[in-house]
């Protein structure tokens, strides 16, 4: 299975979800891969955000070795799942969707933990560390659901 995991531009939310996706997915010998993307290009080739490095940090998690790239239409076929960190990239995904199977693959992580709420992992760019903190909280129990239901 593969598992892309994409926000705004790759630097805070996805990498922490890709980052706490494949931790989890090491320990439970879950044969995953897992990636992230921005859906603009504003930071490809950088590292995540320091925080978000320091925040994964605090857990025991490395995401020092991320690159941020921008996701392509070619991710829609080569992906399993592709989750949205919120509602305006889930839009912007399915926009680039050319068939209703890639556009099926699409969802809204949060939905994982609450079914139809549609709620956003909200961009700790522009706030505090506890932002960070608590984006990783929501991700940390969005992947929780995500192994739940997709590990056989």
């Amino acid at each position: 299975m593969k598992i892309l995991m994409v926000c705004l531009g790759n630097i805070c939310r996805s990498p922490l979800a890709h980052g706490i996706l494949e931790h989890k997915a090491k320990k439970e010998n879950w044969d995953i891969e897992v990636d992230s993307a921005g859906t603009n290009g504003f930071h490809d080739g950088e590292k995540p955000d320091s925080r978000s490095i320091s925040t994964a940090g605090m857990h025991q998690i490395d995401i020092t070795n991320q690159v941020s790239r921008q996701i392509k239409k070619e991710d829609l076929d080569e992906f399993d799942l592709i989750y949205a960190m919120d509602s305006s990239n889930y839009n912007n995904i399915l926009e680039m969707a050319s068939n209703e199977r890639q556009k099926s693959k699409v969802k809204i992580i949060m939905n994982e933990v609450y079914p139809g709420k549609n709620i956003n992992v909200p961009d700790p760019y522009y706030g505090g560390d506890e932002g960070f903190e608590n984006v990783f909280q929501m991700l940390n129990e969005a992947t929780d659901m995500i192994i739940k239901k997709y590990k056989n």
